[in-house]
C-alpha cells in the first residue's frame, strides 16, 4: 500500500475538506431538524462522485462507492446540540471560524468533522483503486443522535435492511482508535405525596421531602457502582428534577427525577433499576422506578419510538477491524493508542444491540463535545481522511489472515 500516495491525497484535499466543514457549521442542525445538513451532506456526495446516494424514510443520507455485496460503513452523526448560554461563545458558533490550524463553530468537533474525513476518505478510496471487489463502501450522516443516540441504526439496520460487516464510528477520538465505551440509559423515579395549604404542611405528605431522601440515597449509590477494569467504572448522575402542587402555597404532592445512568461491562438496564428500587428510601416511600421511552418524530415526521436504554459495547482486541486501523494508522502517522470513549456513542446500537463490529476514529477532541467555543484541527481531518482510505484493503488481508 503506498501510505505517502494517500496521504499526499488527503492533504491535497484539505482545502476542500474545510470548505464542506464550514459550510455545515454555517447549517443549524439540531436533533430532528437536521434537513440542511442532510441535503448539503448529499450534495456534496453526488459532486465527488458517489455511486449512489440516497435519503432513507428516517432523514439519513446514505453514499455508496463501489460495487460488491459485503459493505463497510462509515457512520457520523451530524446532528448537534445547542447553544448553550450564548454569552459563553467568543464567536458566533454558526458563523465560526478558522485560522492556520483550527476550524470553530458548534458541531465542529461533535461530530461534523467525521462526516467530512468520511466522505472525502471514501473518494480517496475510489480514485485510489483501494475498494476491494467484494465490498461497498457506505458512508452514513445519520440523524437524532444527541436526542437518542443509536435510533438511527436501529432503523437502518431494521427497515433499511442494511448490514455492515463492521462500522468506524467517526465520533472524535483525541487523535486515539476507541475500541469501546460504556452504555447508559435514562431512568425516573417518582414518588407522591398529598397536598395540602402550605401554612399547616403536617396536614399533607411532602413529595418533595421524600425525594430528597431518595436523592441522597442515589447519590451514594454511585460511590459503590461496578469498576470494569478497560471501560471504568459505572456512574449516575440525577440530571432533572420534576414537581407537581396546586400552588406555590401548598405542599407538593407529586415529586420525579431523572437518572443519567453509565453502564460499564457487566451491568444490564434491569440491573440498574434493580439497584435504585432496592435503596430504603424508594422501597419506605413506594417510589415508581422506571425507563423512559424516545418517540420524536425526525425531520421527515417519522417516529420510531425505542426503550432509553443504550447498551455497552467492546471490540476484542484480537479483532481484524482493529487490527486493520491501527496497521493504516502506523504506516501514515505512527504507532496509535487504543483506547475507548467515555461518552456514548451510535455503536450502542450498531453493536450493543445488533452485534455489528465498530471500531472508533474520529477527528476532533472529546473535550469539544457539547462546550462552547467548540473547534476541531486541520490536521485531524486529513489524518482521519487517509486512515479511513486505508482501511478496507487492509481488513481484506486480515480477514484472509484470520480465516
Amino acid at each position: 500500500m503506498d501510505f505517502l500516495n494517500i496521504q499526499s491525497a488527503a492533504q491535497a484535499y484539505l482545502p476542500q475538506m474545510t470548505k464542506f466543514l464550514r459550510d455545515l457549521i454555517k447549517i443549524p442542525g439540531e436533533s430532528c431538524s437536521e434537513e440542511g445538513v442532510i441535503r448539503r451532506v448529499a450534495a456534496e456526495m453526488e459532486s465527488l462522485g458517489f455511486d449512489k446516494v440516497e435519503i432513507d424514510p428516517m432523514g439519513n443520507v446514505l453514499g455508496y462507492m463501489g460495487g460488491g455485496k459485503d459493505l463497510i460503513a462509515y457512520d457520523a452523526h451530524i446532528d448537534t446540540v445547542g447553544l448553550g448560554e450564548p454569552g459563553n461563545w467568543n464567536f458566533d458558533p454558526y458563523e465560526g471560524y478558522e485560522d492556520e490550524d483550527c476550524i470553530g463553530g458548534r458541531g465542529a468537533s461533535d461530530q461534523l468533522g467525521g462526516i467530512v474525513s468520511a466522505v472525502y476518505g471514501a473518494k480517496i478510496m475510489k480514485e485510489q483503486g483501494l475498494i476491494p471487489k467484494q465490498n461497498t463502501i457506505l458512508v452514513t450522516g445519520t440523524v437524532q443522535e444527541e436526542d437518542c443516540d443509536g435510533l438511527c441504526w436501529q432503523y437502518i439496520v431494521n427497515e433499511d435492511k442494511i448490514r455492515p460487516v463492521f462500522v468506524v464510528v467517526t465520533e472524535p477520538t483525541n487523535g486515539n482508535i476507541y475500541r469501546g465505551h460504556r452504555g447508559r440509559m435514562e431512568i425516573r423515579v417518582e414518588v407522591k405525596g398529598v397536598s395540602c395549604h402550605g401554612s399547616a404542611p403536617e396536614r399533607g405528605d411532602n413529595a418533595i421531602y421524600k425525594m430528597a431522601d431518595i436523592i441522597l440515597e442515589v447519590k451514594a449509590l454511585n460511590d459503590r457502582l461496578h469498576d470494569d477494569p478497560f471501560l471504568g467504572k459505572g456512574t449516575l448522575a440525577v440530571s432533572e428534577i420534576f414537581f407537581n402542587s396546586p400552588s406555590r402555597c401548598a405542599v407538593a404532592d407529586m415529586c420525579a427525577i431523572s437518572i443519567d445512568r453509565r453502564l460499564t461491562d457487566g451491568e444490564t438496564y434491569i440491573s440498574a433499576q434493580d439497584e435504585i428500587r432496592a435503596l430504603p428510601s424508594v422501597k419506605k416511600y413506594g417510589a415508581a422506578v422506571s425507563m423512559y421511552k424516545y418517540d420524536r418524530p425526525s425531520w421527515t415526521k417519522l417516529v420510531y419510538p425505542t426503550d432509553c436504554h443504550f447498551p455497552t459495547w467492546v471490540l476484542p482486541e484480537d479483532h481484524p477491524a482493529l487490527i486493520a486501523m491501527a496497521e493504516g494508522f502506523t504506516g501514515l502517522y505512527g504507532t496509535p493508542k487504543v483506547d475507548k470513549w467515555t461518552f456514548s456513542t451510535n455503536a450502542v446500537s450498531i453493536m450493543g444491540r445488533e452485534g455489528i463490529p465498530c471500531v472508533g476514529l474520529g477527528p476532533g477532541k472529546e473535550e469539544e463535545a457539547h462546550a462552547p467555543n467548540e473547534k476541531t484541527w486541520k490536521a485531524d481531518l486529513v489524518t482521519c481522511a487517509a486512515v479511513y482510505a486505508t482501511i478496507p484493503q487492509l481488513y481484506k488481508k486480515q480477514s484472509g489472515e484470520c480465516v
